[in-house]
């Protein structure tokens, strides 16, 4: 081994704190890439194996009820590959043991196969007996929720029947990944089952004999979806056609998709912030430790290495640093990659995972780190093969001060001698000062773009479970009802207060734009479920109008004033064109609000209602939950108290883990930072700060210019980190936004203030575990050190 290699290995481990807090911090981002990326891959393939396997259909449709018959035709459409008829509707459960009322979506089994899209797993049991009126099977997670196993009984009210069902067997499906109820803002699995049944049970239970009322279609390799959806519509037009619709607004797989796109948008803000850090600290590192060894550079070209040797030599001390942070990112990564794939596996209801983050991931980060510290040290070792060995031996020039009208400025003050030197220092050195300010503001930002999401989550929770939707409950029923029903809902046991809203699907157009969204018909007067402008004031929708969310009308690019063109797919099925008459905010969904007598003008009807929205007497909630499980026209409740709650858990349970993760980058971060900068500071000042201590400084004095100058950097850098976390804020929160869910930017001074304490309490530990090198100074020595 060469005298320059043993050298390599020697600085190697004199620098180890160093190397290391800087290795941990290329680490972050190392890992950080390779959860994201490993990720968002291990989604998409399951996604994708899971949908192949199974044969989940590209096209789906409801109609009211359609002639069996019409199924060939179907099959015979250009493009389509296979079609598969069902009947699917929902029903109230009564389950044994649960006061609560349970929702079930009950999907009909082929007579004589297994079905040939869709395909659901088995988990236990087998499938239903064709000939069995009573044998089904259930989704898995339901079935877990209630503890059930195969033989279990259970009993439904199919229109107005009560039927009693036995397990057969459980299932995962590719069709319910995502299981959410209607109505529902989070999975709830107690409350809501898949339940397959025979098909002729199921055609004797709806009145579907020789009938179906959802269809499902595969369509062959290349072939766009927008013509068959077309023709789809065209024909079952004359039966109740609802509108066929693709992959993309199937609900679990635009929940899916939608978490998807959100690793995707991790993997591409966050990893550059923590390279680009790292970057810095091994620019700062390498050049103090070329200015120290000046001489040994000069020694060892006098003894013949040439100018690329010593180039490379420090890049190779580096290129170690780039090998310690990358293998314990690789490490850590696939850890947290893990983890996490297991974590969603079970939240999305898949049967498996594909975890494989693929070899060029790895290569990626590998590259990355690399990259990030050879692009650090190249000015360093550049400089270090230009030095000529004659001057290289001598000692550096001392740097050249002047008098400037700050220090006047200084000296009019009357600051402290040894506040001055903490001043002149950072003056005389803007640009180490600024970048280690930099590093510390990104610090912060990490901190702000994590803790953020807690604020904005709070601001969805209010206005979507308190200010726009202040109900108890929401009765959901099979069709629409007379206006005059909403008296029965009051005398319902423990209804307070009972207001009826209308739901129809219409696609709306504009020029050559569309969106399918549910169009919300609601009274002026209603108190229950409101519409509110960004003032929080009450939104009337004028008759003749609709109001529109602004993410709807962002993606109509429409503004207020202009027409839009609403084709309704329910009611009386007509084309109108509307008035945009006001723009609001909606955290969920897209919503689109007309006026309650308006629409039932336009549709020429009597005033009818989709659903009851009414507040409760706790104390009888379980009389109601009774009542409806007897009530064949409600078809489910949504409890909005139970949808707050779920939601709630599920998101600050990712919360915790989210915000752990990022305060411990952002400590990090802060520790690689300031050790380093402190440390190069008392390497450089040894000799200043000794003398000081002859010359009849205390401890104290000589401790507050190293760690005064480290927390002034630090409290500099405070607002630049406000400013960059705002905007790494504002990034996600753009690139977390679907159109099932917005996640509002809410940026409060008490997420600025925790930020900034998280990165103040890092910078003051690490700066005075450094101060301990300085009350154990040599003095002597250090002295000694430039003679």
């Amino acid at each position: 081994m060469q005298a320059i290699d043993q050298k390599l290995l020697r600085d190697f481990r004199r620098l180890w704190i160093q190397v290391f807090a800087i290795a941990m911090v290329l680490a972050c981002g190392v890992a950080i890439l390779l959860t994201s990326v490993g990720m968002y891959k291990a989604l998409s393939e399951t996604r994708t194996a899971y949908y192949e396997r199974n044969r989940f259909a590209d096209i789906f449709a409801h109609a009211t009820r359609a002639p069996l018959s019409l199924l060939p035709e179907i099959e015979r459409m250009n493009g389509v590959l296979g079609a598969e008829a069902r009947i699917a509707e929902y029903a109230i459960l009564d389950i044994d043991g649960y006061p609560r009322t349970a929702v079930g979506h009950i999907i009909s089994l082929p007579k004589t196969s297994a079905p040939i899209l869709n395909v659901p797993i088995l988990v236990t049991g087998r499938y239903p007996d064709p000939a069995s009126t009573h044998e089904v099977l259930v989704n898995a997670p339901f079935a877990a929720a209630h503890g059930f196993t195969i033989g279990d009984r259970f009993s439904a009210n199919l229109k107005g029947r009560q039927r009693a069902f036995v397990i057969v067997g459980t299932v995962l499906s590719p069709e319910f990944i995502y299981t959410i109820g209607p109505g529902a803002l989070m999975p709830d699995d107690a409350a809501f089952a898949i339940v397959w049944m025979a098909e002729r049970a199921a055609a004797a239970a709806f009145d579907m004999t020789g009938a179906f009322n959802d269809v499902s279609l595969s369509l062959l390799p290349g072939v766009q979806p927008e013509p068959v959806i077309d023709a789809l519509d065209t024909l079952l037009a004359p039966y109740g056609g609802q509108g066929a619709y693709g992959r993309d607004l199937q609900t679990s797989d635009a929940f899916l998709d939608a978490e998807i796109n959100q690793l995707r948008g991790m993997s591409i803000i966050l990893p550059p912030i923590f390279f680009g850090i790292a970057a810095f600290l091994v620019s700062m590192v390498m050049s103090r430790i070329i200015t120290l060894e000046r001489s040994e550079i000069g020694l060892l070209k006098a003894l013949g290495y040439s100018n690329v040797e010593i180039c490379l030599h420090y890049l190779m001390l580096a290129g170690l640093i780039a090998i310690v942070g990358v293998g314990i990112g690789w490490i850590a990564g696939t850890l947290m990659a893990r983890s996490t794939a297991a974590q969603y596996a079970d939240f999305f209801n898949f049967p498996y995972v594909i975890f494989h983050v693929s070899y060029w991931v790895y290569a990626l980060a590998g590259i990355a780190g690399l990259a990030t510290t050879s692009i650090g040290a190249a000015q360093a070792a550049l400089k270090a093969a230009r030095l000529a060995p004659a001057i290289a031996m001598q000692p550096p020039a001392p740097p050249r001060f002047k008098r400037s009208y700050i220090d006047d400025a200084m000296a009019r003050m009357r600051l402290a001698q040894t506040t001055v030197m903490i001043l002149r220092s950072l003056l005389r050195w803007p640009l180490r000062s600024f970048l280690t300010s930099l590093g510390l503001a990104l610090a912060v930002a990490s901190v702000i773009a994590a803790t953020f999401i807690n604020d904005a989550l709070d601001e969805i929770v209010d206005l979507a479970f308190y200010q726009t939707n202040r109900q108890d409950a929401m009765l959901l029923f099979s069709e629409d009802i007379p206006q005059v029903a909403i008296e029965d809902v009051r005398n319902l046991p423990g209804v307070l207060q009972a207001e009826g809203q209308q739901f129809h699907a219409a696609t709306l157009r504009h020029g050559h734009l569309s969106k399918r969204v549910a169009v919300e018909a609601r009274r002026p007067d209603t108190d229950l479920s409101r519409v509110l402008d960004a003032k929080g004031q009450q939104v009337n929708v004028p008759a003749g109008g609709i109001v529109l969310s602004r993410r709807l009308a962002s993606h109509l690019a429409i503004e207020p004033g202009e027409t839009v063109e609403i084709a309704f797919l329910t009611g009386r099925r007509e084309t109108h064109d509307v008035t945009v008459t006001d723009l609001v905010d909606l955290h969920f969904g897209l919503g689109a609000y007309m006026d309650f007598e308006a629409l039932n003008t336009l549709f020429r009807q009597a005033p009818r209602v989709s659903t009851v929205n009414i507040t409760l007497d706790a104390n009888a909630l379980d009389a109601l939950h009774d009542v409806i499980k007897q009530t064949p026209q409600i078809t489910g409740i949504v409890e909005m108290n139970e949808n707050r709650r779920s939601f709630q858990e599920t998101i600050e349970e990712n919360i915790v883990v989210m915000n752990t993760i990022y305060i411990a980058v952002a400590v990090l971060i802060t520790v690689g930072v300031t050790y380093n900068a402190a440390r190069i500071q008392l390497s450089e000042r040894a000799r200043e700060l000794a003398s000081l201590r002859i010359l009849g400084f205390g401890r104290g004095d000589v401790s507050y210019i190293l760690i005064g100058e480290m927390m002034l950097i630090a409290l500099i850098a405070q607002p630049f980190g406000w400013g960059i976390g705002a905007y790494i804020a504002h990034l996600m929160s753009t690139n977390f936004t679907s159109d099932l869910y917005e996640i509002p930017l809410v940026l409060k001074p008490a997420t600025f203030t925790f930020a900034s304490l998280v990165v103040l309490g890092a910078a003051l530990m690490s700066v005075l575990v450094v101060r301990r090198r300085l009350d154990r100074l040599d003095l002597v020595s250090v002295m000694k050190t430039r003679e």
